[in-house]
This record gives structure tokens, sequence and C-alpha cells, in this order.
């Protein structure tokens, strides 16, 4: 069957798009930062506000991307949340002062909450009825649509210094991502498992009528809000110490190589190059990982390769230990919240959007935190809380229920 009408293939290329618009939204804004605060004369205060509004948008969403899950179903809250965030690249380009931009960016936060949640859901859904993975490679689709929107931002910025045209362009190749995702996107949601537990099991057989046959089909779950259950915590912890790991690495490496490896100016900025290179080759090949060892033993030996790794080249010092210290952080941690992501999927929506805040409450708190313990005592110590982070996730990665090695075909077995 031809890759055109293979409905994997339609299904992964249309949620592909998603993951692509997400990368390629953020890093279009974020990578006109500098003219957005020469236009509106913002102090650095003003800015650091500016990008924590989007943050602190997202981390809210929670609630409301429960409800919107549950209302609308992945595919049309993944549309309609794509579709905002293009529109809100215009609105930030023409916001007339301070307070609107913060609104705007506050708006973006919760559309980044509403499309991560959605493109997970999609992707995790694909995966059940095809019974192949793809999770990992769809989020190094996301990595190469931040690299698009900086190959763009860097011509564009060359060629105008006008943000609104800049971000108009943006705006039409967003609109045919989304016109590419309309065309393949599963209209419904992966099937959630039920977390067997012995108390769980005491119950059912309490709840089951003498005589009934033990295989009777389930009453239908009720669309409304749950406790969350000690699996989808465990998910919540991993995720949020895999994303401290992930955003620590990118915002402290290059100022680590600088002050304490003692690595020249132009080679400090190789520590966010190695790390992102290695995690975008990593997610490549991933799901070819999983489906051979499964989505544990992945999370498990890659985050402990990670904080091994990185603890390593921490107490050795100097910048070459450091560099391959940092090769090991991308490499493990890559396949990380792709992982989860998927797990938490099939524990429901109400499940995947909580994990998916949690994974924005780390992205968020992670690279403070590090400063604050940079500035308690140094920036070694707040790396080693980095590696200590990955070493976290492999804990909570054996409390995790993860389902099976997915069958894949031969062809899956290799980026694509």
């Amino acid at each position: 069957m031809s890759r055109l009408h293979d409905p994997f293939r339609r299904g992964q290329l249309a949620i592909a798009a998603l993951f692509l618009s997400l990368g390629f939204q953020y890093a279009t804004w974020a990578a006109r930062i500098p003219a957005v605060k020469a236009d509106l004369d913002l102090s650095a205060a003003e800015v650091g506000v500016l990008l924590m509004a989007a943050g602190v948008g997202a981390a809210v969403s929670f609630p409301a991307v429960a409800w919107l899950m549950r209302r609308m179903g992945s595919r049309r809250l993944a549309l309609l949340s794509q579709l905002g965030l293009a529109l809100l690249l215009l609105a930030l380009a023409a916001a007339p002062n301070y307070p609107v931009a913060l609104l705007v960016m506050c708006a973006d936060g919760v559309l980044v909450g509403c499309l991560n949640v959605a493109m997970n859901a999609q992707g995790a859904a694909l995966e059940a009825r095809h019974e192949r993975n793809t999770m990992a490679r769809l989020h190094a689709v996301f990595s190469a649509g931040s690299l698009l929107a900086a190959l763009l931002a860097s011509g564009m910025t060359a060629a105008t210094g006008s943000v609104m045209a800049h971000f108009g362009v943006a705006v039409v190749l967003l609109a045919a991502l989304g016109v590419t995702a309309r065309t393949g996107l599963l209209d419904e949601d992966a099937p959630a498992d039920r977390p067997v537990t012995a108390d769980a099991e005491a119950t059912a057989d309490a709840k089951t009528p003498a005589g009934a046959p033990a295989c009777a089909e389930p009453e239908p779950a009720r669309r409304r809000w749950t406790v969350p259950s000690r699996l989808t915590l465990w998910m919540c912890c991993a995720m949020v110490f895999g994303t401290v790991a992930e955003g620590a690495m990118n915002d402290w490496s290059a100022l680590y190589l600088k002050d304490v490896a003692e690595a020249s100016a132009e080679l400090a900025p190789l520590g966010i190059a190695v790390v992102s290179g290695m995690m975008v080759v990593a997610r490549l090949f991933a799901d070819g990982w999983r489906s051979r060892w499964g989505d544990g033993r992945v999370v498990l030996l890659g985050s402990a390769v990670a904080g091994t790794g990185l603890a390593v080249a921490l107490l050795s010092g100097g910048v070459a230990p450091a560099l391959a210290g940092f090769a090991c952080m991308g490499l493990g941690i890559a396949a990380v919240t792709p992982c989860v992501y998927a797990a938490a999927a099939r524990q429901g929506s109400d499940a995947l959007t909580l994990v998916a805040a949690m994974g924005t409450t780390g992205l968020l708190a992670g690279p403070p935190l590090i400063g604050f313990i940079a500035g308690a005592s140094n920036l070694a110590w707040g790396m080693g809380a980095v590696a200590a982070s990955a070493g976290a996730v492999a804990l909570c990665s054996t409390r995790i229920r993860w389902t099976a090695p997915a069958p894949v075909a031969q062809s899956e077995a290799t980026p694509a």
C-alpha cells in the first residue's frame, strides 16, 4: 500500500502537522521578542513578565482544557487551538501597549495548553488504533518546527524589520499546516485503560451480581472530572522531573560552559546545540526502541543514562566532559515526554490534561529553580539538581504501569 493511501501514514502526517505548528508558532514569536521589546519600549523586567505570562496561561489552563476535551474531543480542539495560535501572532504584532501584549501572551499559553493536550491525544489514538509507535517521532517534528521558525525569523529579519510582515508569512504557513492536519486527524480519542489494583478488583467483585459473567462490559464512564489515581500522579511526577531537566538544560547549559567549564565564547552555545541535536536524533529512533524494549524500559534506561552521564561530567569538570554529559542528557531524556504522554492518554483525557499541565509547570519552574540553587551555592550544584531530576524520572518510571511493546512494521524501525 502506498504511503498516500496508508491510513496510519495519513494520520501520522496530519498529527505531525499539529506538532510542527506548535513548535513553529512558539519559536516564531520567541525569535522576535527583541523587536517586540523595542516596539513597546519594555524594560528587561517587563520582558520577563511577558514571557512568564505565556507559561502561566498554559499552567492554569488545566481546568478549561479538561472541560474542552470532554466537550469537543481532541480533533476539534486541536484544529481550533491551532487556528487561534496563528491569529494570536497577528494580535501580538498589533498590540498597542504592554497590558494588551500581556493578555495576548496569556491567551497564547492557554491555547498552547489546548493544542498540547489535543495533539498528544491524537498521537496516542493513532498508536492505539494501528498498534504502531509514533509518539517520539512526532515530538521530533515539534523540534523541527522550532528550527524552521528560527530560519524563517532570520531571513525575515534580514529582509524587513516589520514584525507584522514576518508574522503574516508565519500565519500563511500555519494555515497550510492546519489544512494538512484537517484531512487526516482521527475522530475518536484513544480508549482509556483502567488501572487494575487490588482495591479496584475487590470493589468490582463486590458490585458484580452473583452469576454474572466475569467478562461483563463495564458501564460507560461518565464524562466528569474524577480524582487522579496514584498511577496518574506518578506520571505527573515523571513529567515534572523530565521537563525540569529538559528545560533547565536549554536555559543553563551555555552559561555552565562559560562560567564553570571556562569555555570560550565561541564554544559556549554548543551546549544548547548538543542537547537539542541529540534530542532530535533520539526522538527519530525512539519509536523503534519503544517497539523493541517497551516504553517503561526506554524511560528507565534513558533517564538513568541522562542522570549518570551528566553527574559524571560535572564531577570530571572541563569542556569536553561537559559536552559529553550534555549529549547523554539529550539522548536519555528525549523519549521521556513522548512515552509518558502516551501512557497518560491511555488513562483518559483528564489524566492526559493533568500530566500535560504538570509538564508545563516543570518547564516553567525548572529554570528558576536551578537559578535559585545556583545563587545559593554555584551553578555546578544547580546542574547537579538537573542530574538528580533525571534520576527521579527513573524512580517514577518504576511505579508506572506501562503497556507491552507494540508490534511495528519493518519500515517503522528506522526514521521515515
